[in-house]
């Protein structure tokens, strides 16, 4: 198998809510809105993907200024291709576009924490979310 990185390359909605499923991010992600989704995937100001010939195994997505900080709202690898360093090399990746003074951000799955402390992650306890009137807490 070889992986192809990929910038900004385009994404159809299909399959990056096939991706999102794959991933088991599609729990936590509106994967019934096909105009959320598309949105979601349309305004990234960045999008790192990974590929395994025509199939989107990878993606990391983010909204930034590439100067000062930038949010990642999803770092999502099809679960088949885990622990191949496959999410690091996204991020490395992420990072080498940003620069070398912009802040990387997310908000962590529960079951991910280890995870993002193992990349070198440190936790922010001054984070603070205003969610959409009648929007539950769960990210």
């Amino acid at each position: 198998m070889v992986v192809e990185f990929k910038t900004d390359a385009p994404v159809a909605v299909e399959q990056y809510v096939d991706l999102l499923i794959r991933s088991g991010l599609g729990q936590r992600r509106p994967i019934d809105d096909r105009a959320c989704i598309e949105g979601m995937v349309r305004n990234a100001s960045l999008l790192v993907t990974a590929w395994d010939g025509d199939h989107l195994i990878g993606a990391a997505r983010s909204l930034t200024d590439f100067r000062y900080a930038c949010f990642l709202s999803d770092l999502a690898v099809d679960r088949a291709y885990q622990r191949r360093g496959i999410g690091r090399r996204l991020l490395e990746l992420t990072r080498q576009v940003l620069g070398p003074r912009c802040k990387i951000r997310l908000i962590s799955a529960p079951l991910a924490t280890a995870y993002y402390a193992m990349l070198g992650f440190v936790r922010n306890e001054r984070c603070w979310e205003l969610l959409p009137q009648g929007a539950s807490t769960d990210a």
